[in-house]
C-alpha cells in the first residue's frame, strides 16, 4: 500500500540522514567505463564486476578499442561477471555503434541510450543519472523490493516502481534516493531477513506495520 505523502516524505528525509555518503558502488572514470560496468552489472555484484574492470579498463577502456575486440578476446576479462557470452557481443555491438554514430561519445540520453544492444531502461537511467547528473531513478532488484515493501511503490513490476518513484519523489531527489534506497537495501532491508529492529523508517514501514 502506497504511504501518504507526509509519511513518504518523512522517509526519505530519514532516509537521506542514514545514508548521507550513498554514492555508486561500481568504478570508473568516464561514462563508458559506467555503461560497461552496469552492463557487466546484471545479475553480477558490483564488487566483481569492480574486481574485473580494474584489469580490463586498465588495457581497454574507449569505445574504439572496445570495438576492435572479439568476443574471445574479452571473455577472460569478464568472464567472471556470468553471462559473459551474451554480455560481450552486446558490449562490443554497442561500442562499435558510439563508434559509428556518435563519434565515440555515450549520449547523455536515456532514450538514445535504451536503442543501444544490451542497455535497458535502469542502465540507461545509471548512466545518465551518475555520468551526467540528470535526475533518474534506477530500479535495480534492490530499489524493486525496498520500496514495494516501505509504501513507496505499490507495483508489480519495475516500470510502474518507477513511475510511481517518479511521481511521489521531488525531482532533485531522484539520483540521491536511488542510492540512498540500495544502501537500505543492503545494509539493512534485505531481502530473506530484513533488520527491521535497526530500520530508520520502520516507523512509517507498510510491511513493518502489517507484520
Amino acid at each position: 500500500m502506497l504511504l501518504e505523502q507526509e509519511s513518504y516524505d518523512l522517509a526519505l528525509r530519514l532516509l537521506a540522514e542514514a545514508y548521507p555518503d550513498a554514492k555508486p558502488a561500481l568504478e570508473y572514470r568516464s561514462p563508458f567505463e559506467l555503461l560497461v560496468s552496469t552492463m557487466l552489472a546484471a545479475q553480477c555484484t558490483d564488487r566483481q564486476v569492480n574486481k574485473c574492470t580494474r584489469v580490463l579498463y586498465a588495457k581497454y577502456n574507449t569505445p574504439e578499442q572496445f570495438a576492435a575486440l572479439t568476443e574471445e578476446e574479452l571473455k577472460p576479462y569478464i568472464h567472471s561477471c556470468g553471462f559473459f557470452n551474451t554480455k560481450g557481443k552486446n558490449i562490443i555491438a554497442m561500442s562499435k555503434i558510439l563508434t559509428a554514430q556518435y563519434g565515440g561519445q555515450v549520449p547523455a540520453d536515456r532514450d538514445v541510450l535504451t536503442t543501444l544492444p544490451g542497455v535497458g531502461r535502469k542502465t540507461a537511467n545509471v548512466v545518465v543519472s551518475n555520468a551526467f547528473g540528470i535526475p533518474a531513478i534506477a530500479v535495480d532488484t534492490h530499489v524493486f523490493r525496498v520500496t514495494n515493501r516501505i509504501g513507496f511503490a505499490d507495483a508489480k513490476n519495475v516500470e510502474k516502481t518507477e513511475e510511481q518513484l517518479m511521481e511521489h519523489i521531488p525531482r532533485e531527489d531522484w539520483s540521491a534516493a536511488h542510492h540512498w534506497l540500495i544502501y537500505h537495501g543492503r545494509q539493512v532491508c534485505d531481502a530473506k531477513k530484513p533488520r527491521c529492529a535497526d530500520c530508520c523508517v520502520a516507523c512509517v514501514c507498510d510491511a513493518f506495520h502489517r507484520g
